[in-house]
């Protein structure tokens, strides 16, 4: 297939029409939304921080009109289409995906081994009482695990979910309950074998998702790679090589940006349909998460959008150049923001602590008004409300 060449403004315009941000998307509403959003992306990143909503929750509302999480844990817990799984990070994945990740469940099967008594007093405790999270487990001994010692209970359900024999069944929270994978997993894709068999395969697979969760990728070091276990970058330089060849991935460039972009073959018709968007269903705003899926590759962002990104929640406060949960600002085919929100607390006014333009750029009435109409919405995502008057 013939590689494209495109200007960095239609580079930027297909990336916010393929997120599910420069209008609204008819295919993008309620949990059929949800689903078609992470469907195309692979997976949505989690993280347990919650200034305005946790990541996850951040990167729906960005998309689904009247986003509910109410939605979201249906789709996790009651109707199981969408599991939580160790991906690029903790991230949440649709169940069809569940074979691919074997290999990953195998990878932590030797823990499990030596400690074989205690997961089998475990698997039998959650067998006969079902749902059980670690305060549930009388295992007051310490073993090292994760950043460090941690009690026998939490690290052998956590083992075990590593291990394929647990999912999480529900959250209270952050807190984790966990049951029988069989139980909770359909009988038809946890008996599925391992669809892949060798590295080449693995390498690929993991490759073409990456590139499906961005949009648009190049094949440098970058944080879109985290979590792919063995990738060396000879190895997805060779998941490139058969990825193209295979007509599965096309070659973009991009005017003025000196290494190629790569595009799914099968989100061409994307591309073409972003290419028809209108200029006035371009100008929507909206407000990232800091991991969203559209923030993976800050390099690539700034390369695109003239945008530098860091989230500096890890930084001392001294040294952060913004804030501590700082959400950039998306305006049509631009980013043109930041902004820096109180701790939400119930039934309190969304408060601006802090709003940052960005340099030489000219606001004007069109866009100061979509702003504001994101900022309600955005306060109505919260449960609460927004002073349209308070953003001067």
């Amino acid at each position: 297939m013939a590689n494209l060449t495109i200007t960095k403004q239609q580079a930027r315009r297909f990336l916010t029409y393929y997120h599910g941000l420069s209008e609204k998307n008819s295919d993008l509403e309620g949990k059929a939304g949800i689903m078609a959003f992470i469907e195309r992306v692979g997976s949505i990143q989690f993280d347990p921080l919650n200034v305005v909503g946790m990541n996850h929750e951040l990167v729906l509302q960005a998309r689904i009109p009247q986003f509910d999480r109410a939605m979201l844990r249906q789709l996790l817990y009651e109707d199981r289409l969408l599991f939580d799984q160790w991906d690029k990070c903790m991230s949440i994945v649709p169940v069809t995906d569940w074979p691919y990740f074997a290999r990953f469940r195998r990878q932590h099967e030797a823990w499990c081994s030596s400690n074989q008594d205690t997961v089998n007093q475990v698997y039998s405790e959650i067998e006969t009482r079902g749902p059980l999270c670690s305060s549930d487990l009388d295992y007051a001994e310490k073993v090292d695990w994760g950043w460090g010692p941690t009690r026998l209970s939490r690290a052998a359900l956590e083992g075990m979910y590593y291990a394929g024999s647990l999912v999480v069944h529900h959250k209270v929270g952050t807190r984790r309950f966990y049951d029988l994978a069989k139980r909770c997993i359909p009988e038809t894709l946890y008996a599925e074998s391992d669809p892949i068999e060798a590295d080449e395969q693995y390498f690929a697979w993991n490759v073409l998702r990456r590139v499906g969760s961005i949009g648009l990728l190049w094949n440098r070091p970058s944080d879109a790679w985290i979590g792919i276990r063995g990738m060396k970058s000879r190895n997805r330089n060779d998941a490139f090589k058969q990825l193209l060849a295979s007509g599965q991935l096309i070659e973009v460039h991009v005017e003025g940006v000196a290494y190629p972009l790569y595009i799914r073959a099968r989100d061409l018709g994307l591309f073409e349909r972003s290419m028809e968007v209108s200029d006035d269903s371009m100008k929507r705003t909206s407000l990232l998460a800091p991991l969203d899926n559209f923030m993976w590759d800050r390099a690539l962002i700034k390369e695109l959008f003239d945008f530098e990104y860091r989230w500096e929640v890890y930084k001392p406060a001294a040294e952060r150049e913004y804030g501590y949960y700082v959400l950039p600002v998306v305006y049509g085919d631009q980013l043109v923001a930041r902004v820096e929100f109180a701790n939400q607390r119930k039934k309190s006014p969304l408060t601006i602590l802090n709003w940052w333009w960005e340099r030489d750029l000219t606001v004007d009435a069109a866009m100061r008004d979509t702003v504001v109409e994101c900022l309600e919405r955005f306060a109505a995502y919260l449960g609460t409300t927004f002073d349209r008057s308070s953003f001067a």
